[in-house]
């Protein structure tokens, strides 16, 4: 499935870009979901590229939780020194979250779909 308007595959490239808002604090699903929910019956390119980032940004959700909890347990049983182990691990995954939105953002653009790696599927 290719994008065939302009305008159709500008809104593919938002879903993807829009999930950057979660360096303003605002939950990187909020901006996918957004655009998903207002364009998704009118554009099938965009209710795909919706869905991929969605799926992704819950997903990294889910890890960073999972990372979370179990640094704070670590922490917790080595008096705050088992945080120094999970942050490599959690700087590497928004560093890699960085580089595969703009990857996704940028096929978008150019009508083709994109994939992300490590996405559960929810939608």
């Amino acid at each position: 499935m290719y994008a065939t308007s302009q305008e159709e595959r500008n809104w593919g490239m938002l879903c993807h870009l829009t999930s950057l808002c979660g360096i303003l604090g605002i939950p990187g699903f909020i901006g996918p979901l957004i655009v998903w929910l207002i364009y998704k019956d009118r554009y099938p390119f965009v209710d795909d590229q919706g869905r991929e980032s969605l799926n992704f940004q819950l997903s990294l959700m889910i890890y960073y939780l999972v990372l979370f909890v179990a640094a704070t347990i670590f922490g917790f049983i080595t008096c705050g020194f088992g945080w120094f182990l999970f942050l490599p691990p959690i700087l590497i995954i928004a560093v890699a979250q960085l580089i595969i939105v703009i990857l996704a953002s940028v096929s978008a653009n150019a009508g083709t779909p994109y994939r992300y790696p490590f996405s559960i599927r929810f939608l």
